[in-house]
């Protein structure tokens, strides 16, 4: 007599996978996702690091905050790109003040995704690179000196997948750079020495902060696991 499996004991069975496929699945997922995300930032880095590299060899001099004028650092700085769309100051990624006075990016949530981005650092130009990058420049000498020198910083946004994907959050796949005045570098945010060195307020899963999220790039880059706990 041939012995076979009962419904009964096939139907358990598939719906004990189904229990395992629903319990395992989503953690695949995002480890998936977060794989994605590192190698992106990565090469992010990489590209605007080799941009800089290339516009201070062409200009004889290091890009620093106080050798351009206001809102001009774009100009130069995209012509080693190529470029999809040219958005100009801020025609792709705009931001409007709330009731009650506070300038909103609808586009950008913070790191732990609790609310909006509150910032004016993506409006001295913005532009799409062709595999679908964006950029976003912060230029302006006020919105910066945080430090008290008078002279500000020249900071650099990177959306690795476009800002029409989501998660749309800093520290997930809004990523924060800025350009070292003393040394002309580009550091990481969230690195010794630059602006946002602050992590529990500036990269926090528990932080209200409305620019939460802009210090966790030197987080991203430096630890292994940072893209598999993600809040």
């Amino acid at each position: 007599m041939r012995k076979a499996f009962t419904l009964a004991e096939v139907l358990i069975t598939l719906g004990i996978i189904g229990v395992v496929a629903a319990m395992t699945l989503p953690a695949l997922i995002n480890k998936t996702h977060g794989a994605q995300y590192k190698t992106a930032l990565q090469k992010s880095y990489s590209v605007l690091t080799q941009a800089l590299q290339s516009l201070n060899a062409d200009q004889g001099f290091v890009a620093k905050r106080d050798t351009y004028a206001d809102r001009t650092f774009a100009n130069y700085y995209k012509k080693y790109f190529k470029i999809l769309k040219d958005c100009s100051l801020g025609d792709c990624i705009a931001g409007a003040t709330d009731e009650s006075g506070t300038f909103i990016i609808n586009t950008y949530k913070t790191f732990s995704k609790n609310r909006k981005v509150s910032s004016k650092f993506f409006d001295d130009g913005q532009f799409i690179l062709a595999d679908g990058m964006v950029l976003l420049i912060e230029d302006n000498t006020s919105s910066i000196d945080l430090g008290g020198s008078g002279v500000g910083s020249i900071l650099i946004s990177v959306d690795i997948n476009g800002y029409k994907k989501n998660p749309n959050a800093w520290g997930h796949d809004l990523f924060t750079f800025q350009i070292m005045n003393d040394s002309g570098k580009l550091l990481p945010m969230g690195a010794e020495g630059t602006v946002f060195d602050d992590l529990d307020t500036y990269c926090s899963p528990t932080s209200s902060n409305a620019q939460n999220g802009i210090a966790c790039t030197f987080r991203a880059l430096t630890e292994k696991d940072y893209f598999n706990n993600l809040p």
